[in-house]
C-alpha cells in the first residue's frame, strides 16, 4: 500500500460541538479558536439561536486568515413546542423551556451525523460532555472523540470519588462533613453541599452515568485549565477515568488577546469610552470589588437586599452584575428597593450596577478591581485566577461547591461566604446569607491584613503561571501541540490503512 503524505495528511479537520448553555458554549468556542490559531481546520456545529454570542469573533478570526467556519443546524423548534430562535439556556430561561431546549438538542443527532458522514472530512470530534452519543459517532467514523468538560478537573475527580466510594451514605446528618476519598489532597465537604444527583436517583444522575461511560470510551478529555494549577488532578483524572487528559487553558486569555475580542465576548459590544469603563478608570488601584454570579443564577429579593446593604456599608466601591428578579412573595417593603439602591449608589459614585450581561474580561483586567464575589462557576473562577484576583466564594449549584474547595482549601486564594446548602440551577433557594457575613468576607479579601496579603500573593503567582502556560514552551501550549501531533499521527495511520 502506498504511503499517504503531503497536504492530505497534514490538513487536520476538527469538528467542535458546543452545548446550548452560555457557560458551556463560550469556553468551547475559545478552545476551537485556539486550535484554528495553530493551523487546524475548524468547523463549529451550532444553531442560529446560539451563534450570536460568538459569530463576530469567528468572523474576525477568518479575516486574520484562520481556517474556521460555522455550520448552522436547524433547531427542531416546532417538534419540541418552542418559538423560532429560542435555543439557548441562560438565567432567564424558565425550567420547562430549558427542558424543551435540551430535548431539541437531543433531536439534532441525525442532522449532525448526516453532515459529518456526508458533507465533511472529519479527523476528530470535540464535543460537550452533554453529547455523550458522539463517542459512538466518532467510532463509526473511525476518528477520536475528545470530551470537553466546562468545569475543573478537580470537580470531575471529586464527583467520581462519591460515585465509587459513597462516603456520604455513611453519615447521619446532612450537615456532617464527609471525606472526598482518594484525592491528592485531604478534603471534606458537608453532605448538604453535594449535588442532589450524587445522593439519590435523579434524571440528571442517569444523564451523568451516560456522560461518565462515554468519557471512559473517548480518546481523551480537554479542560480549560493549566498544569501549575491542577496538575495533580490532571494525573489523578488519567488514573481514575483511564483516558488521556489535557489542560489547555486559560482559553479566554489565549483566544481573546485583542481588545475587540474582549469587548464583544458575549451578548453585547462595549465601545471605547463606555460609561462603565470611564467609571472604573476613575477608581484607585485594587479599590473595587466585582460581584457576579454568572449567566445562570436566581436570588430571592430578600437576598439581593442583603447584598445591597453589605456593599453599601463596605469601605470599598463595587460593580455588581444583577439579574432581573421574578421571585414570588416579594413584600411591599421590598418592591422598588433595588431601583432606589441603584440611584443612591450611582449619585454617590460608590457603586455601579449592570443589569444582565457584563463585559467581564474587560472588567476583571482593570487595575481598579481588587477582588471578586463569585458563584464559583468555572469560567469566572479561571478568568479571575488569570488576572490574580482573590475571591469571596458563594457557590449555588452544579459542581460549584467543589470549585469552592479548590479555591479556598487547595489553592488558598479565597474566603468562603458560608453558604451551607446546594440547590438546583432553576431554584431560588431558601438560604439567605446575612449582610454582616457578606461584609466580613469582602473585608477579608479586600483588606490589608496578613491573610489578605498572602491570598493576593498566591493569586498573583497563579496569574503569572497561567500566562506562562500559553506561551511557547509553556504547559498548555505544549499539550496543544501534543494533541495536534497525535491527531496527525492518527490520521496518517488511517490513510495508510492502520485503523
Amino acid at each position: 500500500m502506498l504511503s499517504h503524505g503531503g497536504a492530505e495528511a497534514n490538513n487536520l479537520n476538527v469538528v467542535f460541538l458546543p452545548f446550548c448553555i452560555t457557560s458551556h458554549t463560550i469556553p468551547m468556542i475559545d478552545m476551537a479558536r485556539i486550535f484554528a490559531m495553530h493551523g487546524v481546520n475548524i468547523t463549529i456545529l451550532t444553531t442560529a439561536g446560539n451563534v450570536g454570542i460568538f459569530q463576530k469573533c469567528i468572523e474576525r478570526d477568518i479575516s486574520h486568515g484562520r481556517c474556521i467556519k460555522i455550520h448552522l443546524l436547524e433547531f427542531p423548534a416546532k417538534q419540541v413546542g418552542l418559538p423560532i430562535g429560542l435555543e439557548i439556556v441562560n438565567a432567564n430561561t424558565p425550567p420547562p423551556t430549558a427542558l424543551k431546549i435540551f430535548e431539541g438538542c437531543e433531536l439534532l443527532r441525525p442532522q449532525i451525523e448526516n453532515y459529518l458522514f456526508d458533507k465533511l472530512e472529519v479527523d476528530c470530534i470535540v464535543s460537550d460532555m452533554f453529547y455523550p452519543w458522539t463517542v459512538e459517532t466518532a467510532a463509526k467514523l473511525g476518528v477520536p472523540r475528545f470530551v470537553f468538560c466546562p468545569a475543573s478537573i478537580f470537580s470531575r475527580c471529586a464527583e467520581l470519588s462519591f460515585i465509587q466510594h459513597t462516603a456520604h451514605t455513611e453519615v447521619k446528618s446532612d450537615f456532617e462533613k464527609v471525606m472526598i476519598i482518594g484525592l491528592p489532597h485531604k478534603l471534606e465537604i458537608a453532605r448538604l453541599q453535594l449535588p442532589l444527583w450524587l445522593k439519590e436517583p435523579t434524571e440528571f444522575g442517569s444523564i451523568m452515568k451516560l456522560v461518565d461511560d462515554s468519557t471512559r470510551r473517548s480518546y481523551g478529555a480537554v479542560f480549560n485549565s493549566f498544569y501549575d494549577m491542577e496538575g495533580a488532578y490532571e494525573e489523578h483524572y488519567k488514573n481514575v477515568f483511564g483516558t488521556k487528559c489535557w489542560s489547555i487553558g486559560p482559553v479566554s486569555f489565549w483566544a481573546n488577546q485583542d481588545l475587540s475580542d474582549k469587548a464583544e465576548r458575549g451578548d453585547e459590544k462595549v465601545e471605547e469610552g463606555d460609561v462603565l469603563l470611564q467609571w472604573l478608570n476613575s477608581k484607585k488601584e485594587n479599590s473595587v470589588i466585582y460581584v457576579s454570579f454568572g449567566s445562570i443564577n436566581k436570588f430571592l429579593t430578600s437576598q439581593l437586599i442583603e447584598i445591597a446593604h453589605a456593599l453599601e456599608a463596605s469601605t470599598h466601591d463595587f460593580i455588581w452584575v444583577v439579574r432581573k428578579n421574578n421571585d414570588v412573595g416579594v413584600s411591599e417593603g421590598e418592591q422598588g428597593f433595588m431601583e432606589e439602591f441603584e440611584k443612591r449608589v450611582k449619585e454617590s459614585g460608590k457603586g455601579y450596577l449592570i443589569w444582565g450581561w457584563a463585559p467581564q474580561l474587560l472588567i476583571l483586567e482593570n487595575k481598579a478591581i481588587g477582588g471578586i464575589v463569585t458563584h464559583c462557576g468555572w469560567n469566572t473562577t479561571i478568568e479571575s485566577m488569570n488576572v490574580g484576583l482573590p475571591m469571596v466564594t458563594w457557590p449555588l449549584f452544579a459542581e460549584q461547591f467543589f470549585h469552592e474547595k479548590l479555591v479556598v482549601e487547595v489553592l488558598k486564594i479565597g474566603v468562603s461566604i458560608g453558604v451551607r446548602k446546594w440547590r438546583d440551577w432553576n431554584e431560588f433557594g431558601s438560604e439567605v446569607v446575612k449582610r454582616e457575613d457578606i461584609g466580613k468576607a469582602i473585608g477579608l479579601v479586600m483588606g490589608n491584613g496578613k491573610e489578605a496579603k498572602e491570598m493576593r500573593s498566591r493569586a498573583q503567582a497563579l496569574s503569572e503561571d497561567s500566562k506562562k502556560a500559553i506561551l511557547v514552551g509553556g504547559s498548555s501550549h505544549a499539550k496543544l501541540i501534543q494533541i495536534i501531533e497525535e491527531l496527525h499521527s492518527l490520521k496518517l495511520q488511517r490513510l495508510n490503512g492502520g485503523i
